[in-house]
Protein backbone atom coordinates (compact mmCIF):
# COMPACT_ATOMS: atom_id res chain seq x y z
CA UNK A 1 0.00 0.00 0.00
CA UNK A 2 2.97 2.49 0.78
CA UNK A 3 4.27 1.77 -2.94
CA UNK A 4 0.69 2.77 -4.19
CA UNK A 5 0.42 5.74 -2.15
CA UNK A 6 4.15 6.80 -3.35
CA UNK A 7 3.22 6.21 -7.03
CA UNK A 8 -0.27 7.98 -6.31
CA UNK A 9 1.41 11.25 -4.96
CA UNK A 10 5.17 10.87 -6.12
CA UNK A 11 6.07 14.38 -5.90
CA UNK A 12 5.13 14.70 -1.84
CA UNK A 13 7.49 12.16 -0.51
CA UNK A 14 6.59 13.07 3.20
CA UNK A 15 2.63 11.98 2.56
CA UNK A 16 3.18 10.05 5.97
CA UNK A 17 2.93 12.99 8.21
CA UNK A 18 -0.68 13.63 6.77
CA UNK A 19 -1.66 11.73 9.54
CA UNK A 20 -4.90 9.75 9.06
CA UNK A 21 -7.13 11.64 7.03
CA UNK A 22 -10.89 10.87 5.13
CA UNK A 23 -8.76 9.92 2.22
CA UNK A 24 -7.66 6.90 3.97
CA UNK A 25 -11.78 5.71 3.43
CA UNK A 26 -10.70 6.08 0.21
CA UNK A 27 -7.68 4.30 -0.25
CA UNK A 28 -9.33 1.41 2.11
CA UNK A 29 -12.22 1.39 -0.50
CA UNK A 30 -10.37 1.95 -3.67
CA UNK A 31 -8.29 -1.58 -2.52
CA UNK A 32 -11.14 -3.62 -2.28
CA UNK A 33 -12.75 -2.30 -5.59
CA UNK A 34 -9.20 -3.20 -6.75
CA UNK A 35 -9.58 -6.97 -5.47
CA UNK A 36 -12.53 -7.05 -6.47
CA UNK A 37 -11.95 -5.66 -9.93
CA UNK A 38 -9.14 -8.68 -10.05
CA UNK A 39 -10.90 -11.46 -9.43
CA UNK A 40 -13.80 -10.48 -12.02
CA UNK A 41 -10.91 -9.94 -14.68
CA UNK A 42 -9.48 -13.28 -13.56
CA UNK A 43 -13.18 -15.36 -14.11
CA UNK A 44 -13.51 -13.07 -17.28
CA UNK A 45 -10.46 -13.62 -19.11
CA UNK A 46 -10.39 -17.39 -18.26
CA UNK A 47 -13.58 -17.68 -20.43
CA UNK A 48 -12.24 -15.33 -23.48
CA UNK A 49 -11.28 -11.81 -24.46
CA UNK A 50 -12.99 -8.70 -23.56
CA UNK A 51 -12.13 -5.85 -25.87
CA UNK A 52 -10.31 -3.76 -23.75
CA UNK A 53 -8.08 -7.38 -23.86
CA UNK A 54 -8.09 -7.93 -27.26
CA UNK A 55 -6.01 -4.64 -27.70
CA UNK A 56 -3.95 -4.38 -24.41
CA UNK A 57 -3.40 -8.19 -23.87
CA UNK A 58 -0.53 -10.54 -25.33
CA UNK A 59 -0.86 -9.23 -29.29
CA UNK A 60 1.33 -6.46 -27.64
CA UNK A 61 -0.91 -3.56 -28.52
CA UNK A 62 0.82 -0.15 -27.54
CA UNK A 63 -1.65 1.52 -25.22
CA UNK A 64 -1.64 2.78 -21.33
CA UNK A 65 -1.30 -0.40 -18.83
CA UNK A 66 -4.53 1.21 -16.86
CA UNK A 67 -6.68 -0.56 -20.03
CA UNK A 68 -5.98 -3.70 -18.31
CA UNK A 69 -7.79 -3.02 -15.40
CA UNK A 70 -11.34 -3.48 -16.97
CA UNK A 71 -12.96 -6.06 -17.49
CA UNK A 72 -16.34 -4.62 -18.78
CA UNK A 73 -17.35 -5.35 -22.31
CA UNK A 74 -20.18 -2.90 -22.79
CA UNK A 75 -18.28 -0.72 -24.91
CA UNK A 76 -20.99 1.50 -27.19
CA UNK A 77 -22.29 1.40 -30.75
CA UNK A 78 -20.34 3.32 -33.60
CA UNK A 79 -21.86 6.01 -35.79
CA UNK A 80 -23.60 8.18 -33.19
CA UNK A 81 -23.71 11.85 -33.64
CA UNK A 82 -21.33 12.85 -31.11
CA UNK A 83 -22.30 16.33 -30.16
CA UNK A 84 -19.99 18.88 -28.71
CA UNK A 85 -16.83 17.86 -26.95
CA UNK A 86 -15.38 18.95 -23.26
CA UNK A 87 -11.93 19.06 -22.49
CA UNK A 88 -10.29 18.23 -19.12
CA UNK A 89 -7.00 20.10 -18.85
CA UNK A 90 -5.40 18.93 -15.07
CA UNK A 91 -2.15 21.29 -14.04
CA UNK A 92 -1.45 18.74 -11.59
CA UNK A 93 0.80 20.10 -8.33
CA UNK A 94 -1.29 23.11 -7.54
CA UNK A 95 -1.13 26.03 -9.98
CA UNK A 96 -0.61 29.56 -8.15
CA UNK A 97 -3.51 31.28 -9.92
CA UNK A 98 -2.44 34.84 -8.69
CA UNK A 99 0.78 34.65 -11.27
CA UNK A 100 -1.55 33.72 -14.02
CA UNK A 101 -5.17 35.94 -13.08
CA UNK A 102 -3.10 38.91 -11.52
CA UNK A 103 -5.33 41.29 -9.21
CA UNK A 104 -3.01 44.33 -10.64
CA UNK A 105 -4.93 46.47 -8.62
CA UNK A 106 -4.58 45.12 -5.03
CA UNK A 107 -1.91 46.71 -3.50
CA UNK A 108 -1.32 44.14 -0.83
CA UNK A 109 -0.07 41.36 -3.70
CA UNK A 110 3.06 43.75 -3.88
CA UNK A 111 3.32 43.63 -0.05
CA UNK A 112 2.87 40.16 0.02
CA UNK A 113 4.93 39.21 -3.06
CA UNK A 114 8.02 41.41 -3.06
CA UNK A 115 10.05 39.35 -5.14
CA UNK A 116 7.75 37.42 -7.50
CA UNK A 117 4.59 39.48 -8.18
CA UNK A 118 3.85 39.83 -11.97
CA UNK A 119 4.04 43.88 -12.45
CA UNK A 120 0.76 45.69 -13.87
CA UNK A 121 2.65 47.24 -16.56
CA UNK A 122 3.16 43.80 -17.85
CA UNK A 123 -0.02 42.38 -18.09
CA UNK A 124 -2.51 41.26 -20.77
CA UNK A 125 -5.41 43.31 -19.71
CA UNK A 126 -8.77 41.44 -18.99
CA UNK A 127 -10.82 43.40 -16.79
CA UNK A 128 -12.24 44.05 -13.89
CA UNK A 129 -8.51 44.91 -12.19
CA UNK A 130 -7.01 42.09 -12.93
CA UNK A 131 -4.41 41.08 -15.94
CA UNK A 132 -2.96 38.08 -17.38
CA UNK A 133 0.58 36.48 -17.57
CA UNK A 134 2.61 37.80 -20.42
CA UNK A 135 3.25 34.17 -20.93
CA UNK A 136 -0.08 33.94 -21.95
CA UNK A 137 0.35 36.13 -25.55
CA UNK A 138 -0.73 33.26 -27.49
CA UNK A 139 -4.17 33.07 -26.36
CA UNK A 140 -4.66 37.12 -26.56
CA UNK A 141 -6.66 36.17 -29.66
CA UNK A 142 -8.77 34.31 -28.23
CA UNK A 143 -8.84 36.55 -25.07
CA UNK A 144 -9.73 39.49 -27.82
CA UNK A 145 -12.81 37.28 -29.44
CA UNK A 146 -14.56 36.75 -26.03
CA UNK A 147 -13.44 32.76 -25.74
CA UNK A 148 -11.60 32.80 -22.63
CA UNK A 149 -13.01 33.04 -19.56
CA UNK A 150 -11.24 33.12 -15.97
CA UNK A 151 -12.51 31.97 -12.81
CA UNK A 152 -10.31 33.24 -9.62
CA UNK A 153 -10.55 31.77 -6.25
CA UNK A 154 -11.85 28.59 -7.30
CA UNK A 155 -11.57 25.71 -5.06
CA UNK A 156 -12.51 22.24 -3.85
CA UNK A 157 -15.33 22.53 -1.22
CA UNK A 158 -12.61 21.55 1.57
CA UNK A 159 -9.29 23.26 2.89
CA UNK A 160 -6.76 21.21 2.15
CA UNK A 161 -2.92 21.27 1.54
CA UNK A 162 -2.70 17.45 0.62
CA UNK A 163 -1.83 17.28 -3.15
CA UNK A 164 -3.73 13.34 -2.80
CA UNK A 165 -6.83 14.76 -1.03
CA UNK A 166 -7.24 17.98 -3.17
CA UNK A 167 -7.22 16.02 -6.47
CA UNK A 168 -9.22 13.13 -5.07
CA UNK A 169 -11.69 15.24 -3.99
CA UNK A 170 -12.10 17.46 -7.18
CA UNK A 171 -11.59 14.39 -9.26
CA UNK A 172 -14.36 12.81 -7.86
CA UNK A 173 -16.69 16.04 -8.12
CA UNK A 174 -17.38 16.13 -4.12
CA UNK A 175 -16.32 16.77 -1.10
CA UNK A 176 -14.32 14.81 1.12
CA UNK A 177 -16.49 12.80 2.87
CA UNK A 178 -18.74 12.68 0.22
CA UNK A 179 -19.36 8.72 -0.84
CA UNK A 180 -19.27 8.84 -4.02
CA UNK A 181 -15.90 6.87 -5.38
CA UNK A 182 -16.94 7.09 -9.15
CA UNK A 183 -15.18 9.98 -11.05
CA UNK A 184 -17.19 13.18 -12.30
CA UNK A 185 -16.59 12.47 -16.02
CA UNK A 186 -17.48 8.68 -15.70
CA UNK A 187 -21.41 10.26 -14.47
CA UNK A 188 -21.02 12.73 -17.24
CA UNK A 189 -20.47 9.59 -19.77
CA UNK A 190 -23.23 7.34 -18.15
CA UNK A 191 -25.78 10.69 -18.47
CA UNK A 192 -24.53 11.23 -21.60
CA UNK A 193 -25.59 7.85 -22.95
CA UNK A 194 -23.98 5.56 -26.01
CA UNK A 195 -21.33 6.87 -28.71
CA UNK A 196 -18.31 5.60 -30.10
CA UNK A 197 -15.42 4.11 -29.02
CA UNK A 198 -13.82 7.62 -28.61
CA UNK A 199 -16.42 9.02 -26.65
CA UNK A 200 -14.70 8.66 -23.28
CA UNK A 201 -10.20 9.29 -23.98
CA UNK A 202 -7.96 10.22 -21.67
CA UNK A 203 -4.35 10.96 -23.14
CA UNK A 204 -1.37 10.41 -21.64
CA UNK A 205 0.62 7.48 -19.34
CA UNK A 206 -2.13 7.44 -16.52
CA UNK A 207 -5.88 6.95 -16.14
CA UNK A 208 -7.21 10.49 -14.46
CA UNK A 209 -9.15 9.77 -11.56
CA UNK A 210 -12.40 11.94 -13.12
CA UNK A 211 -12.68 9.13 -15.19
CA UNK A 212 -12.68 5.72 -13.47
CA UNK A 213 -15.96 4.24 -13.15
CA UNK A 214 -18.29 2.10 -15.10
CA UNK A 215 -17.82 3.86 -18.62
CA UNK A 216 -14.96 2.44 -20.23
CA UNK A 217 -13.02 5.35 -21.44
CA UNK A 218 -9.85 4.65 -24.00
CA UNK A 219 -6.22 5.85 -23.17
CA UNK A 220 -3.78 6.35 -25.07
CA UNK A 221 -0.54 7.98 -25.54
CA UNK A 222 -0.52 8.58 -29.55
CA UNK A 223 -2.75 6.92 -32.26
CA UNK A 224 0.07 5.24 -34.41
CA UNK A 225 0.75 2.92 -30.77
CA UNK A 226 -2.91 2.37 -30.08
CA UNK A 227 -3.05 -1.02 -32.75
CA UNK A 228 -2.53 -4.75 -32.70
CA UNK A 229 0.50 -5.46 -33.43
CA UNK A 230 0.85 -8.96 -33.73
CA UNK A 231 4.01 -11.17 -34.15
CA UNK A 232 6.81 -9.49 -36.20
CA UNK A 233 6.23 -9.85 -39.40
CA UNK A 234 3.26 -11.46 -39.75
CA UNK A 235 0.55 -8.65 -38.24
CA UNK A 236 -1.48 -8.27 -41.32
CA UNK A 237 -1.83 -12.50 -41.23
CA UNK A 238 -2.67 -11.95 -37.36
CA UNK A 239 -5.52 -9.57 -38.06
CA UNK A 240 -6.60 -11.32 -40.98
CA UNK A 241 -6.88 -14.24 -38.75
CA UNK A 242 -8.56 -12.55 -35.54
CA UNK A 243 -11.03 -11.69 -38.03
CA UNK A 244 -11.51 -14.79 -39.00
CA UNK A 245 -12.05 -16.03 -35.34
CA UNK A 246 -14.51 -13.15 -34.30
CA UNK A 247 -16.51 -12.98 -37.15
CA UNK A 248 -19.88 -15.04 -36.95
CA UNK A 249 -19.61 -15.98 -33.13
CA UNK A 250 -22.91 -16.31 -31.65
CA UNK A 251 -21.95 -14.15 -28.63
CA UNK A 252 -21.46 -10.75 -27.07
CA UNK A 253 -17.61 -11.37 -27.23
CA UNK A 254 -17.86 -12.40 -30.97
CA UNK A 255 -19.07 -8.22 -31.75
CA UNK A 256 -17.00 -7.13 -29.08
CA UNK A 257 -13.93 -8.68 -30.23
CA UNK A 258 -14.12 -7.29 -34.02
CA UNK A 259 -15.20 -3.79 -32.34
CA UNK A 260 -12.00 -4.01 -30.83
CA UNK A 261 -10.10 -4.43 -33.95
CA UNK A 262 -12.18 -1.97 -36.05
CA UNK A 263 -11.18 0.87 -32.97
CA UNK A 264 -7.82 -0.47 -34.00
CA UNK A 265 -7.76 0.03 -37.55
CA UNK A 266 -9.94 3.33 -36.90
CA UNK A 267 -6.97 4.75 -34.60
CA UNK A 268 -4.27 4.10 -37.69
CA UNK A 269 -6.27 5.73 -40.19
CA UNK A 270 -7.37 9.11 -38.19
CA UNK A 271 -3.32 8.85 -37.57
CA UNK A 272 -2.78 8.59 -41.40
CA UNK A 273 -4.65 11.63 -41.97
CA UNK A 274 -2.43 13.80 -41.07
CA UNK A 275 1.13 13.17 -42.09
CA UNK A 276 2.93 16.51 -40.14
CA UNK A 277 4.46 15.85 -36.75
CA UNK A 278 3.14 17.99 -33.85
CA UNK A 279 5.88 20.64 -33.77
CA UNK A 280 5.20 21.30 -37.29
CA UNK A 281 1.32 22.10 -36.64
CA UNK A 282 2.39 24.57 -34.13
CA UNK A 283 2.58 22.88 -30.41
CA UNK A 284 5.32 23.59 -28.55
CA UNK A 285 7.38 20.32 -27.83
CA UNK A 286 6.73 17.60 -24.86
CA UNK A 287 4.49 15.36 -24.38
CA UNK A 288 1.44 17.94 -23.41
CA UNK A 289 1.18 19.49 -26.97
CA UNK A 290 1.89 16.03 -28.61
CA UNK A 291 -1.10 15.02 -26.41
CA UNK A 292 -3.15 18.19 -27.55
CA UNK A 293 -2.15 17.27 -31.40
CA UNK A 294 -3.42 13.98 -31.01
CA UNK A 295 -6.81 14.96 -29.51
CA UNK A 296 -7.40 18.06 -32.41
CA UNK A 297 -7.04 14.95 -34.77
CA UNK A 298 -9.97 12.81 -33.89
CA UNK A 299 -12.35 15.91 -32.76
CA UNK A 300 -11.41 17.00 -36.73
CA UNK A 301 -12.17 13.19 -37.99
CA UNK A 302 -15.60 13.48 -36.12
CA UNK A 303 -14.53 10.37 -33.78
CA UNK A 304 -17.04 11.03 -31.62
CA UNK A 305 -15.09 12.21 -28.56
CA UNK A 306 -17.50 13.73 -25.69
CA UNK A 307 -15.11 14.12 -23.16
CA UNK A 308 -10.88 14.22 -22.78
CA UNK A 309 -8.67 14.45 -20.32
CA UNK A 310 -4.70 15.58 -20.82
CA UNK A 311 -2.59 15.86 -17.87
CA UNK A 312 0.46 18.54 -17.34
CA UNK A 313 2.30 18.22 -13.90
CA UNK A 314 5.20 20.45 -12.93
CA UNK A 315 3.16 23.12 -10.78
CA UNK A 316 4.18 22.64 -6.86
CA UNK A 317 6.41 25.40 -7.49
CA UNK A 318 8.07 26.04 -4.16
CA UNK A 319 11.26 27.31 -5.05
CA UNK A 320 12.64 30.00 -7.27
CA UNK A 321 9.06 30.19 -8.97
CA UNK A 322 10.86 33.37 -11.52
CA UNK A 323 9.38 36.53 -13.04
CA UNK A 324 8.25 37.40 -16.57
CA UNK A 325 11.55 37.77 -17.37
CA UNK A 326 12.32 33.52 -16.80
CA UNK A 327 11.81 30.89 -14.17
CA UNK A 328 9.46 28.11 -13.87
CA UNK A 329 6.15 30.09 -14.12
CA UNK A 330 6.79 31.46 -17.18
CA UNK A 331 8.17 28.86 -18.73
CA UNK A 332 5.27 26.84 -17.51
CA UNK A 333 2.81 28.82 -19.14
CA UNK A 334 4.37 29.31 -22.24
CA UNK A 335 3.68 25.34 -23.14
CA UNK A 336 0.69 25.73 -21.61
CA UNK A 337 -0.56 28.97 -23.75
CA UNK A 338 1.17 27.84 -26.62
CA UNK A 339 -0.44 24.32 -26.65
CA UNK A 340 -3.57 26.00 -26.44
CA UNK A 341 -3.55 28.22 -28.72
CA UNK A 342 -2.23 25.70 -31.68
CA UNK A 343 -5.28 23.10 -30.23
CA UNK A 344 -7.48 26.04 -30.93
CA UNK A 345 -5.67 27.42 -34.03
CA UNK A 346 -6.27 23.48 -35.35
CA UNK A 347 -9.49 22.99 -34.53
CA UNK A 348 -11.08 26.10 -36.61
CA UNK A 349 -14.87 25.50 -37.00
CA UNK A 350 -14.47 22.43 -34.46
CA UNK A 351 -13.77 24.57 -31.70
CA UNK A 352 -17.55 26.23 -31.75
CA UNK A 353 -18.45 22.69 -30.23
CA UNK A 354 -15.43 22.37 -28.21
CA UNK A 355 -15.12 23.85 -24.66
CA UNK A 356 -11.63 23.61 -22.80
CA UNK A 357 -11.28 23.66 -19.01
CA UNK A 358 -8.23 23.77 -16.52
CA UNK A 359 -7.99 22.87 -13.40
CA UNK A 360 -5.63 22.55 -10.66
CA UNK A 361 -5.88 20.60 -6.95
CA UNK A 362 -5.70 24.02 -5.48
CA UNK A 363 -3.74 27.73 -5.75
CA UNK A 364 -0.89 28.69 -3.60
CA UNK A 365 -0.22 31.18 -0.21
CA UNK A 366 -0.71 34.77 -1.11
CA UNK A 367 2.54 35.87 0.41
CA UNK A 368 5.92 34.64 -1.06
CA UNK A 369 8.62 32.28 0.92
CA UNK A 370 11.95 32.35 1.88
CA UNK A 371 13.06 30.62 -1.28
CA UNK A 372 11.52 32.88 -3.99
CA UNK A 373 8.43 30.42 -4.54
CA UNK A 374 4.87 29.36 -2.90
CA UNK A 375 3.70 26.93 -0.65
CA UNK A 376 0.48 24.94 -0.44
CA UNK A 377 -2.51 27.20 -0.35
CA UNK A 378 -6.56 27.22 -1.19
CA UNK A 379 -8.16 29.24 -3.86
CA UNK A 380 -6.74 29.21 -7.31
CA UNK A 381 -7.65 29.73 -10.78
CA UNK A 382 -9.55 28.02 -13.59
CA UNK A 383 -9.74 28.98 -17.14
CA UNK A 384 -12.22 28.23 -19.66
CA UNK A 385 -11.89 28.38 -23.55
CA UNK A 386 -13.59 28.03 -26.80
CA UNK A 387 -16.94 27.55 -28.13
CA UNK A 388 -19.84 28.67 -26.29
CA UNK A 389 -17.80 30.46 -23.80
CA UNK A 390 -18.53 34.37 -22.73
CA UNK A 391 -15.29 35.91 -22.02
CA UNK A 392 -14.23 38.00 -19.42
CA UNK A 393 -13.58 37.18 -15.39
CA UNK A 394 -16.47 35.32 -13.38
CA UNK A 395 -17.32 34.40 -9.72
CA UNK A 396 -17.29 35.97 -6.60
CA UNK A 397 -13.48 38.00 -5.82
CA UNK A 398 -13.32 39.79 -2.49
CA UNK A 399 -9.10 41.09 -2.74
CA UNK A 400 -6.45 40.33 -0.94
CA UNK A 401 -6.99 42.61 2.30
CA UNK A 402 -5.67 40.33 5.85
CA UNK A 403 -9.11 40.23 6.78
CA UNK A 404 -10.48 38.15 3.72
CA UNK A 405 -7.53 36.05 3.50
CA UNK A 406 -8.67 32.22 4.66
CA UNK A 407 -5.57 31.49 7.18
CA UNK A 408 -3.52 33.69 4.56
CA UNK A 409 -4.74 31.61 1.37
CA UNK A 410 -7.18 32.91 -1.15
CA UNK A 411 -10.04 31.67 0.25
CA UNK A 412 -12.38 29.19 -1.87
CA UNK A 413 -14.95 31.64 -2.68
CA UNK A 414 -16.59 29.83 -5.95
CA UNK A 415 -16.78 25.92 -5.58
CA UNK A 416 -15.33 24.10 -8.61
CA UNK A 417 -19.14 22.50 -8.95
CA UNK A 418 -20.42 25.64 -10.04
CA UNK A 419 -18.22 25.52 -12.87
CA UNK A 420 -18.06 22.45 -13.95
CA UNK A 421 -22.31 22.18 -13.66
CA UNK A 422 -22.41 24.72 -15.72
CA UNK A 423 -20.00 23.68 -18.57
CA UNK A 424 -21.81 20.42 -18.55
CA UNK A 425 -24.93 22.06 -19.35
CA UNK A 426 -23.83 24.44 -21.61
CA UNK A 427 -21.71 22.16 -23.39
CA UNK A 428 -22.35 19.12 -23.56
CA UNK A 429 -26.31 19.39 -23.36
CA UNK A 430 -26.95 17.85 -19.77
CA UNK A 431 -30.27 19.11 -18.27
CA UNK A 432 -29.87 20.67 -14.44
CA UNK A 433 -31.39 17.03 -13.37
CA UNK A 434 -28.85 15.34 -15.45
CA UNK A 435 -25.93 17.38 -13.53
CA UNK A 436 -27.53 16.96 -10.52
CA UNK A 437 -26.46 12.98 -10.57
CA UNK A 438 -22.77 14.04 -11.78
CA UNK A 439 -22.64 16.33 -8.33
CA UNK A 440 -24.62 14.90 -6.17
CA UNK A 441 -26.02 16.85 -3.06
CA UNK A 442 -24.95 20.13 -4.93
CA UNK A 443 -27.40 22.84 -5.67
CA UNK A 444 -24.98 24.69 -8.20
CA UNK A 445 -25.03 28.81 -8.98
CA UNK A 446 -23.82 29.35 -12.37
CA UNK A 447 -21.05 31.80 -12.82
CA UNK A 448 -21.47 33.27 -16.19
CA UNK A 449 -18.69 31.33 -17.78
CA UNK A 450 -21.16 29.80 -20.18
CA UNK A 451 -23.10 32.44 -23.48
Amino acid sequence: MEDTLASLHPDCPDWRRLGPTPADAVLRAQAAAVTSDATDRQEQWSKGFTRRRLLAGGLGVGVAATQLVTTRVSWAAPNVDPGGTLVVVFLRGGMDGLSVLVPADDPELLKARPGIAVRAASLLNVQRGFGMHPAMAPLLPLMTAGRLAAVPAVSTPDLTRSHFQAQDCLERGGAARSPVQSGWLDRVLQELGPGTTFRGLGIGARMSRALLGNSDPVMLTSLKDFTVKGIDGVAPQTLAALETLYTGIDHPLGAQGLDALQAAASAQSYAKQQQKPAKERGYPDGDFGAALATLAQLIKAKAGVRVATVDLGGWDMHTDLGTVDGGDMTNSLKTVAGALAAFAAELGPDLDKTTVVTMSEFGRRVGQNANSGTDHGHGGVALVLGGGVKGGVHGRWEGLAPGVLDQGDVPGTNDYRDLLSEVVMGRLGLSAAQAAKVFPGWKPSPLGVMA
